[in-house]
């Protein structure tokens, strides 16, 4: 059985016991979180696909800690004018292990 939750504005794949990476939730490290179901794939009974979300379906996980992206480098720089700019940017993330698909 395996589900597609939205989070963060982007879709996810998960089955019980997969640990993803979300956009950062305000949440603490042990907290439990749950996520609407976009699609229900049960192995037995076939696919449900939602308008939008699947009523009565929910994933459940727990979140393991907040985490940081690799870091990226960003250079600006105008031609000829002897202006550079040059940033870093790392991510946060939020580390979340699936636990139940309810539905």
């Amino acid at each position: 059985m395996y589900a597609v939750i939205q989070t963060g504005g982007k879709q996810y794949r998960v089955q019980q016991g997969d640990v993803i990476y979300v956009e950062k939730l305000a949440t603490e490290a042990g907290a439990n979180v749950s996520f609407d179901v976009l699609m229900l794939n049960k192995d037995e009974t076939g696919t449900v696909i939602g308008t939008p979300v699947v009523e009565g379906a929910k994933v459940e996980g727990k979140v393991v800690g907040q985490v940081k992206g690799s870091k990226i480098i960003v250079y600006k720089y105008k031609a000829k004018k002897n202006e550079r700019k040059k940033q870093g940017h790392r991510q946060p993330y939020t580390k979340v292990e699936i636990t139940a698909i309810n539905g």
